[in-house]
């Protein structure tokens, strides 16, 4: 069937990565790991972050970020904030970490500490079906519009890559793929399995090529303060535990 091999990809899009071995016990812990755990958020990228039709948080990161708190023995709040504006409100002592799908990089790794790695995917392109893109071997032309979503490892991407393409910077995801199913863009970068829905979504207007294009996987990770040492080897012990009881398979299965 031509399109087994996108539902092959799609199946694979969380795929739970290895992760370094660690012991079982929450060592380090102190008499605060009873308070309130706040876990920043963009709920814009279902199925990952997301809200339900009461408008409250749903999806594969929230139901971690409850099981990570029931692990640490701490209630867990999910703070809606936009995505670039989460590791500002992780340093400014806002929220207590970033748990949104965010990929981990060198230039984050900077500011902020990261988890083991939890999952993996790669960038893929939503394309406007009368554009002549096929690849991204065609994205460095003046001649082509990109539509990348601020601050995501897209917008990274596109401005060291496609330097002689327009780069057209948005808010949201929805606005990227309006305008790509538009043709006011010519593509739209993100990751496989979110264009692939929009995709469906749009299938009269859009095509897709889901086809990896970067060397490497984007490794997501949780993200929290550089001091916080403690916290970070208390996640990393709960992600392992979480992957050797067969949790992770369970949430790739629910997508």
């Amino acid at each position: 069937m031509k399109y087994k091999k996108i539902s092959i990809m799609i199946a694979f899009a969380l795929m739970i990565v290895s992760l370094v071995g660690c012991s079982s016990s929450k060592e380090g812990t102190s008499d605060n790991d009873k308070d309130e755990i706040v876990v920043g958020m963009e709920l814009a990228y279902p199925p990952f972050e997301t809200t339900d039709a009461n408008g409250d948080p749903t999806g594969i990161s929230v139901d971690l970020a409850k099981a990570l708190g029931e692990y640490l023995d701490r209630p867990v709040k999910i703070e809606n904030m936009s995505y670039t504006g989460l590791i500002p409100a992780l340093t400014t002592n806002k929220i207590d970490m970033v748990l949104s799908s965010m990929t981990i990089t060198e230039e984050r790794g900077k500011v902020v500490n990261f988890s083991d790695p939890y999952a993996k995917s790669y960038l893929s392109l939503l394309i406007n079906k009368d554009s002549s893109v096929k690849s991204a071997d065609d994205l460095n032309d003046s001649n082509i519009t990109i539509a990348v979503k601020k601050g995501t490892t897209g917008h990274v991407y596109a401005s060291e890559h496609f330097k002689n393409a327009k780069i057209n910077v948005y808010d949201s995801v929805s606005a990227c793929v309006l305008d790509v199913s538009q043709g006011k863009a010519d593509v739209f970068i993100y990751d496989q399995l979110t264009v692939y829905e929009n995709w469906q979504k749009y299938i009269e207007t859009t095509r897709v090529n889901l086809e990896p294009f970067q060397d490497d996987f984007e490794y997501w990770g949780i993200a929290m303060r550089k001091e916080d040492e403690d916290l970070q080897k208390n996640v990393n012990e709960f992600l392992k535990q979480y992957k050797e009881n067969g949790e992770f398979d369970d949430l790739a299965n629910s997508i």
